[in-house]
């Protein structure tokens, strides 16, 4: 059984030289597909829920060729990598739609935390129960994600200290968000908070993993990972991916798995836990030492996902998508992205010289896995 799998994708949009430049309002406009955030500088594409890697491959690659052609048109215009403002302008809010009353309450509560690029990933799963143990199991570990994603190190230029600056900075909303016991549970939490206003909407709760679907809280569908910064090169997003898909098949496969139950720690020190788990990501990444949430011993990011990478291999193996799952392997070896900008930077190379030889990068992996893997039978 594999799952069906979806992404939302923010991307920036600026000049070869990393310069970000605010265009949202002209591509929503000129191209389908593509929608705005509420900051004209990232544009967000949505994939449709598919099953195979190989048209997920695809499904990636062909929106950003036709928005690449487009920007073209406008000037002399690229994609830009990284989840936070690199290189400059986090002072003020381009706003891509001043009419919108949602954005004006998130520009004049949030500020320019908010103006970031990332990649949520969609997870197929139809029971609500199933769904919310699989959000309570996934939660505890998605520091793991944001450890391989990590690729904001840089913001106004400097490097901050933190490998995602993004997650490090970013307002989880609301403040408290429990390990939901039950589909009831949750819908009972997401009533209470919409009326005391803590939640403007049911779209309003940005954690880093959300029970998502057609009629939240009620109808859903989906285990949505939004705590991933940007993964440009597609083949290392559909290694995370086919991680978290193993992993959940797994959870599936075996009831037991649950803190709820596994754990030695109350579920209010498991929020605890987890909090500081995904502080130590965002700071550290792959190096950070994290708590398991079973009990509680202290473990390096790295080697926690290369134990789970052992652990469902067999899986990925058996549902035809381990060759998918296997240049985890790189990033576990090479390092993220944040952590390949870092070690260029401590080289002497200036943070604008790592973001414009990025952009080039990701343009030419674009165009191969385009030629290569993109035939028309995959669309």
């Amino acid at each position: 059984m594999s799952l069906s799998k979806g992404f939302e994708i923010e991307m920036y949009t600026g000049t070869p030289q990393g310069e970000i430049v605010g265009l949202s309002d002209k591509i929503v406009e000129a191209l389908d597909g593509f929608v705005r955030e509420p900051d004209s500088r990232n544009v967000e594409y949505i994939t449709k829920p598919l099953h195979s890697y190989e048209r997920l491959l695809c499904a990636l690659v062909r929106p950003r060729q036709q928005l690449r052609h487009y920007l073209k048109q406008l000037g002399d215009y690229t994609l830009i990598p990284g989840s936070t403002l690199s290189l400059g302008r986090s002072d003020r809010f381009f706003r891509s739609d001043p009419t919108n009353p949602y954005h004006d309450y998130i520009e004049q509560t949030y500020g320019t935390k908010v103006v970031t690029a990332s990649v949520h990933i969609n997870v197929g799963i139809s029971d609500p129960e199933l769904l919310m143990r699989a959000c309570r199991v996934i939660r505890t570990e998605a520091p793991l994600f944001l450890a391989l994603s990590a690729s904001s190190p840089f913001l106004d230029g400097k490097a901050t200290g933190y490998h995602s600056t993004r997650w490090g900075l970013f307002p989880h909303t609301p403040a408290h968000v429990p390990l939901f016991e039950s589909h009831a549970h949750h819908i009972q939490w997401v009533e209470q908070q919409l009326a005391a206003g803590t939640m403007q909407n049911v779209r309003h709760l940005w954690a880093s993993v959300r029970p998502n679907g057609d009629r939240r809280p009620y109808d859903l569908n989906r285990l949505e990972l939004r705590i991933c910064d940007l993964v440009t090169d597609p083949i290392s997003l559909l290694a995370i991916t086919a991680l978290l898909e193993a992993r959940l098949l797994q959870i599936i496969a075996n009831p037991e798995i649950d803190p709820l139950t596994q754990s030695i720690f109350s579920p209010e020190e498991l929020l605890t836990i987890t909090a500081n788990n995904e502080a130590a990501a965002a700071v550290a990444s792959l190096d950070a030492p994290l708590q398991h949430w079973q009990d509680g011993r202290t473990i390096i990011a790295r080697d926690w996902i290369q134990q789970m990478y052992q652990e469902v291999w067999a899986i990925a193996k058996q549902q035809g998508f381990s060759c998918f799952l296997s240049p985890l392997h790189k990033i576990l070896r090479e390092g993220n992205e944040a952590q390949q900008w870092l070690q260029l930077h401590s080289v002497g190379v200036d943070s604008g010289r790592v973001i414009s030889q990025a952009i080039i990068a990701i343009q030419e992996r674009e165009l191969e896995l385009e030629d290569k893997l993109c035939s028309p039978s995959m669309v």
